[in-house]
């Protein structure tokens, strides 16, 4: 479940601010956007793996802090990104 280097890396391309940018709040957020897509479809399949959901539900946290982290301090990149993931409706 985990992602492979190269699927990492041009999520790191397509998100990055600078060039040698692998951990801005935006990189971040798309990587876990990324992991909890995966995840969510494999807990679609296997319905009992409660260890895989807790992972799942802290993923979401983390990633839910790092957007009010972005929304409080660069609105306009926090809503860029999320127009770019498709996170809001």
């Amino acid at each position: 479940m985990a992602l492979s280097t190269e699927h990492k890396q041009s999520i790191i391309s397509q998100h990055k601010l600078h060039e040698h940018d692998t951990g801005s709040p935006e990189v971040q957020v798309a990587i876990l956007t990324e992991r909890i897509n995966t995840l969510t479809s494999h807990l679609q399949l296997h319905k009992g793996d409660h260890h895989s959901r807790r992972g799942l539900l802290k993923m979401v946290g983390q990633r839910r802090a790092l957007l009010n982290y972005l929304r409080e301090r660069h609105f306009d990149r926090y809503r860029s990104l999320i127009e770019k993931l498709g996170l809001r409706k």
